[in-house]
């Protein structure tokens, strides 16, 4: 019988070399590596958060112009990437609670807005002199900035009576706001809310185009992530080169950044 021949050690199997790839196979794989990063990001973009910056003092001094926020979706509000269209969740707001909501048809601006929750359905809501009442009890606001000189004003004396309307309001809504009012009471509809800024004085709020739809509510602030002291217009839309070089001009102007605004919480 003949003996059976043992491979040495010489002998033994070669690791196999990977296989070459081109440059076209490298190209590929690494797109679709990308592809699947930037979906991931859509998704998680439409599902979950969604980074904002603040344009406009309504919500000073709780929110500066130049803050940049990160916005909770979870549980107020689906997108579909790529589209414009989205969805309401479960979760409803709470009184005095911030939300970042879609501009309103009679608004000054069609961006999205951020404002404070001041009436949730059902709630009574009255004005006077500058003071909040919900339910006939008086709204306890450390947040509101406002100036006693203008406590006389239409605007601070909300819902006005008669014909004794202010300038600024939506035609729709001066001509459709007494069908919610009640005992010089304004009543907020199922489905609907009133939200103020806490900027009284410079505020395009509830006071002058109505409710809040339900399925308008995007979602809430979480916390801010960078706050940057620049001109109002930097913010606008429409505005990418200027926001850029502020951008570019921290890292030579570090004073710009407001530090201490860093990670702050709503």
């Amino acid at each position: 019988m003949p003996a059976v021949k043992r491979k040495n050690a010489k002998e033994k199997s070669k690791p196999s070399t990977p296989p070459v790839r081109t440059t076209g196979e490298k190209i590929r794989r690494e797109l679709i590596s990308w592809f699947w990063v930037i979906l991931a990001f859509l998704i998680i973009e439409s599902v979950f958060i969604q980074a904002r910056v603040i344009p406009s003092a309504s919500m000073e001094n709780t929110i500066l112009i130049g803050d940049h926020i990160i916005v909770t979706l979870f549980g107020y509000d689906v997108g579909i990437p790529f589209t414009e269209h989205h969805y309401p969740l479960w979760r409803n707001p709470k009184r005095q609670q911030i939300i970042v909501f879609e501009a309103p048809p009679e608004a000054a601006q069609n961006e999205d807005f951020i404002k404070r929750v001041i009436g949730v359905p059902g709630d009574a809501i009255k004005i006077r002199q500058g003071i909040v009442y919900v339910n006939g009890q008086r709204l306890n606001e450390p947040y509101a900035r406002r100036d006693p000189a203008d406590a006389a004003s239409p605007v601070e004396n909300f819902p006005p009576s008669g014909d004794n309307l202010f300038g600024g309001m939506g035609p729709q809504w001066a001509a459709n706001m007494h069908k919610y009012v009640r005992d010089g009471e304004l009543i907020v509809p199922p489905d609907s809310y009133f939200a103020m800024g806490d900027n009284r004085d410079d505020s395009d709020d509830s006071r002058y185009w109505g409710f809040v739809p339900r399925r308008n509510i995007i979602g809430t602030p979480l916390f801010i992530y960078m706050s940057i002291d620049a001109p109002d217009e930097v913010w606008e839309p429409g505005h990418i080169g200027e926001r850029l070089g502020t951008y570019a001009s921290i890292l030579a102007h570090p004073g710009e950044m407001r530090w201490r605004r860093l990670f702050h919480t709503f």
